[in-house]
């Protein structure tokens, strides 16, 4: 429990990691996944892959195009869930080719709770 408390306090950035990538805006660590994601909003509808998680947002890989500030209701389908996670609202942040960052608007704190415990599992396969 105090590890996935942890992960909400952990979001500052090392003075290092500052200097040395000025437009870094990220208040969370990211975890690198392969997830299914789907998101609707507006007259946009599509699926794509979660590529990386944080408890803030997410990268998302799809051949849909999308707009900077385009906001989405999304679901990450985690395979080990009966469910897929809701995030209620998440706004585009920025756009690259096919992929682009969600930043998590909108999130029940349940939800926001299974995401830190999924990355807390992320983080310790990772280390082991």
């Amino acid at each position: 429990m105090k590890k996935m408390a942890a992960l909400f306090k952990s979001g500052k950035k090392s003075e290092e990691a500052r200097l040395s990538s000025p437009d870094e805006r990220r208040n969370q660590p990211r975890f690198t996944t392969q997830f299914r994601s789907t998101f609707s909003g507006g007259l946009h509808e599509g699926n794509g892959r979660t590529l990386d998680l944080s408890v803030g947002g997410c990268k998302i890989e799809s051949g849909m195009a999308v707009d900077l500030g385009d906001k989405f209701e999304c679901r990450l389908h985690i395979p080990d869930l009966d469910w897929p996670i809701m995030i209620d609202e998440a706004i585009v942040r920025w756009v690259d080719a096919s992929t682009f960052g969600l930043a998590f608007t909108r999130i029940r704190s349940g939800e926001q709770d299974k995401i830190a415990a999924i990355i807390s599992k992320i983080e310790q396969d990772q280390q082991a």
